[in-house]
């Protein structure tokens, strides 16, 4: 996964895209209307086990049915929903949603919900290591103009009861103005004895590019073992630095919203994002610190518009993943839908 032979991009488009089914909303297959969700966005995926959680960003309760973006009763920064279902191909059957003692989707990470201090709390992805779950999440100070926004800080919240209690791990931040604040992380296997979580990350917003860290999972709570990617030696090995300050951008771009999983189709890294005003595209890479090939449309602006967070999982996809899954956000109705395409190589 980490040096590959060939130096070649083959990754050469897209097609087949399709929607396949809505997750989320009383109107998708798992009416999560029934869990007090009737509009949510996001839909990042943790595999722990035999489960899969769908980590959701601001939740609303009954809303207007014409209602466009987020708003509506019962506002929640952020929900979680598991799934046991490993077929993929005629969309995602959640078993239940994490729930407070009624029933109704609970919130996980607090906020203030003060504008201008702490607007809400929004996971970008998470993980399972070392037995328990991880969700990275950044603090919101302010929506502003479309596509930015102002964060406080970006930290990590934990649980070790499946999701239903999580405690938030203030040692473990990044700042606001960091490159740090959203990120995508994917677990490779080094050996017997280390495997090393890799985190893709971009600041908040959606017009920055894309920085990389890493950490051994055994050393995931700790921020003195975070190394940031700073280039390439003489003899092309990357340099890993101890200083944030140092890190190397990989890939120059408006992103938003990133997702980088490998892919044994490809035998290559795949990372997907909205690039604002231009859709959802894809890109191939070679080793994890790049290159990067040139970004190529994955889905139109124009067929989907409001589109916005696709996010892959390598535990979904078919024919030894030439055709690959993924969720992806829609503005309007504000809920989150289940997509397939196929790489054309």
């Amino acid at each position: 996964m980490l040096d590959a032979k060939e130096k070649t991009f083959i990754l050469k488009g897209i097609s087949d895209l399709t929607q396949v089914s809505q997750l989320t909303g009383a109107d998708s297959p798992n009416k999560t209307d029934q869990y007090g969700v009737y509009g949510t966005d996001l839909g990042s995926m943790i595999n722990a086990d035999d489960r899969t959680y769908f980590v959701f960003g601001d939740t609303f309760g009954e809303r207007p049915p014409d209602m466009i973006g987020g708003g509506g009763s019962y506002w929640r920064s952020n929900t979680i929903a598991y799934s046991t279902d490993n077929d993929p191909t005629d969309g995602i059957t959640l078993d239940g949603m994490v729930s407070d003692e009624i029933g109704l989707a609970k919130e996980l990470i607090p906020s203030a919900k003060v504008d201008y201090e702490e607007m809400t709390t929004i996971p970008t992805h998470g993980l399972y290591a070392n037995g328990a779950l991880y969700l990275y999440y950044m603090s919101v100070n302010h929506w502003g103009d479309p596509g930015k926004w102002d964060a406080n800080d970006s930290s990590v919240a934990k649980s070790t009861d499946q999701g239903h209690n999580w405690t938030l791990l203030d040692d473990l931040k990044w700042p606001g103005d960091s490159n740090f604040i959203q990120v995508s992380p994917y677990k490779v296997k080094i050996d017997d004895e280390q495997t090393d979580i890799y985190f893709w990350c971009i600041p908040s917003g959606r017009f920055g590019g894309v920085q990389l860290m890493k950490v051994s999972e055994k050393n995931v709570e700790n921020p003195a073992e975070y190394r940031y990617f700073a280039g390439l030696d003489e003899k092309e090995a990357p340099i890993w630095s101890e200083e944030m300050a140092k890190a190397k951008t990989i890939v120059e771009d408006s992103v938003g919203e990133l997702s980088v999983v490998w892919n044994p189709y490809l035998e290559r890294w795949l990372m997907t994002y909205l690039n604002e005003g231009n859709g959802v595209v894809i890109r191939e890479g070679i080793t994890p610190w790049g290159p990067w090939g040139d970004k190529l449309e994955l889905v139109s602006a124009s067929d989907y518009p409001g589109l916005y967070a696709p996010f892959m999982n390598d535990k979904y996809i078919a024919d030894g993943g030439k055709n690959f899954y993924f969720s992806m956000s829609l503005w309007d109705p504000y809920n989150v839908f289940w997509f397939k395409a196929t790489l054309d190589k």
